[in-house]
């Protein structure tokens, strides 16, 4: 709608600059001009619409190339994996715009190829590597067009939660641990993969040794699924956290990065 708006305010401020330069082109009698906002000086109001014209067609050139749906509630959330990327040909402010197509698995339904567009800077667009996993957002019911979602959005960490519960990248007997326990420092003491992949996610069999502060260390073992570029960050020696519940302390579940329980 406020494209149309844009685009019907700038089609009339075009007819307005076509006739004055007519009029002065053809000598016709300024005193009985058909055009209004001349005034004593009709330069100056040819002046100010030309740049309300240019203004109004930047703005609605980006306007139209950039989809920016803010979060509604009901939205739901899901990983997608990015399968083929375009290049749309828009440019704002020298940042290109993208066309990424992604295929995004529901946590309970059936997947579906989307299109995410994106304005991306060149020194981030290693992002836009195809197989690449990304957390999305978008409308039930329709799914031609998904949003990147907020993973600093409490709401988006929750749902990206479900979804891996819901995928079965979390092993049942964990799922305690990751939603209502508590969170500690630990290492991996050993490393080995299970062989079993799923959602583009390989599981490993950890052992951990987990250091909360002001007790005695313990090692746990326990498994995780992960994406193939994050492997090299669960090598022996590596900081992990580890989430358990203080009445099972040795059933963990691990991540990367420090997270409160959901």
């Amino acid at each position: 709608m406020l494209r149309i708006a844009i685009l019907a305010v700038r089609v009339l401020l075009s007819a307005w600059l076509v006739l004055w330069v007519a009029e002065g082109l053809l000598g016709v009698d300024q005193r009985n001009s058909l055009l209004p906002f001349r005034g004593d000086d009709p330069t100056i109001p040819a002046v100010l619409i030309g740049v309300a014209w240019g203004v109004l067609g930047t703005f609605g050139s980006a306007f139209s190339g950039i989809r920016r749906r803010p979060p509604q509630p009901g939205d739901e959330v899901a990983i997608g994996r990015i399968v083929e990327v375009q290049r749309t040909g828009l440019r704002v402010n020298e940042i290109p715009q993208y066309d990424v197509f992604v295929r995004v698995s529901p946590p309970h339904a059936g997947e579906f190829v989307a299109r995410l567009r994106t304005l991306v800077r060149p020194e981030d667009q290693a992002i836009l590597r195809i197989g690449r996993s990304i957390p999305v957002s978008y409308a039930p019911g329709r799914h031609d067009d998904v949003s990147l979602a907020d993973t600093g959005d409490p709401a988006v960490r929750k749902a990206l939660l479900d979804w891996r519960i819901a995928k079965g990248l979390i092993d049942p007997r964990l799922v305690p641990a990751r939603t209502t326990g508590v969170t500690a420092p630990a290492d991996v003491v050993a490393v080995r993969p299970t062989g079993r992949r799923r959602e583009g996610q390989s599981e490993l069999a950890l052992t951990v040794l987990v250091s909360p502060e002001g007790q005695t260390a313990w090692q746990a073992e326990t498994t995780v699924f992960v994406y193939p570029e994050a492997v090299g960050q669960l090598q022996v020696g590596s900081p992990v956290w580890a989430m358990y519940r203080p009445e099972d302390p040795r059933r963990v579940a691990v991540t990367l990065h420090k997270e409160e329980a959901a």
